[in-house]
């Protein structure tokens, strides 16, 4: 009886013995049968989007895949042919390379930037981009739209950047804003940075939109404080919207008002009076 127990006890010790010696030597095959199937010698250079569309004066975003594909590590450099003018960039984890080295049977993303010149014409551009390592080339055909230009300024209708005010009054400066682009400009919005104190509004605030090659004037409301110091002071308007932004700095010459010059006057001639006075009373004692 006790033989019998041994003997079944020590089958199935075997057993649980083989099964693991089973799992075991199945793990390197699978192990191997997956990098077999990730190495398959079928490298491959792909972007989430080949055509992407966007103003002169903005950039061209890729985001790309890099693959390598063989069993060997292999060093790819980046190629490519552009408009006379334009830019480049190739980036990996936010920074910019020329090359990228890749291990076997892994994958890579990079991000390629392009900014067109700004007198470039609208319409669509091919831009061939090639990862080269050893004899393997890889080609990626990228589309550049573009749609125009963005561009704002802001001015005066005469251009004259100056103003004199008279401390504690108003003063209203006439503004022009430009469309120099040839895309309309969208929810501009006008802001200041004044004085210490000082106070501005606009009239209109915002401007939905500002046609190609049109003007648009904006009157600014400036409220100088009481007791403000005669002098020159700096004044900055700034026309923003999501695709740009102008600012026009002014010079703003601040004096006092006719009445406190008068007052500061008539204080020196009662200074001078009860000077005089002073001398005239005691000055022969």
């Amino acid at each position: 009886m006790l033989v019998n127990f041994s003997l079944t006890h020590l089958h199935g010790r075997c057993k649980s013995l083989l099964f693991f010696l089973f799992l075991f030597g199945l793990h390197p095959g699978l192990h191997a049968q997956g990098q077999a199937a990730t190495i398959d010698g079928k490298s491959a250079f792909t972007a989430r989007l080949i055509n992407i569309e966007a103003a002169t004066n903005e950039t061209f975003r890729y985001n790309t895949t890099l693959r390598n594909g063989s069993a060997k590590q292999a060093l790819y450099e980046f190629k490519t042919s552009l408009p006379i003018g334009w830019m480049i960039s190739y980036k990996v984890d936010g920074n910019q390379v020329a090359s990228l080295n890749i291990d076997p049977g892994t994958s890579r993303d990079v991000s390629i930037e392009i900014n067109a010149t700004a007198s470039t014409t609208p319409g669509k551009y091919k831009i061939p981009v090639k990862a080269v390592a050893n004899k393997d080339t890889l080609s990626l055909n990228l589309e550049a739209v573009v749609k125009g230009s963005y561009g704002i300024t802001l001015t005066t209708p005469t251009g004259k950047l100056s103003e004199e005010l008279t401390s504690g009054n108003h003063k209203e400066i006439l503004l022009e804003v430009k469309n120099s682009g040839t895309l309309p400009l969208n929810d501009v919005e006008l802001t200041s940075q004044l004085p210490t104190n000082w106070e501005a509004s606009f009239e209109p605030a915002k401007l939905k939109q500002v046609e190609p090659g049109k003007s648009v004037n904006v009157t600014a409301k400036l409220k100088v404080p009481d007791k403000t110091i005669a002098g020159d002071y700096a004044a900055t308007f700034t026309a923003t919207n999501s695709n740009g932004n102008a600012q026009a700095a002014f010079r703003m010459v601040v004096t006092t008002s006719l009445l406190s010059g008068w007052i500061g006057i008539l204080v020196i001639l009662l200074a001078i009076s009860l000077i005089y006075y002073l001398i005239r009373k005691y000055g022969r004692r």
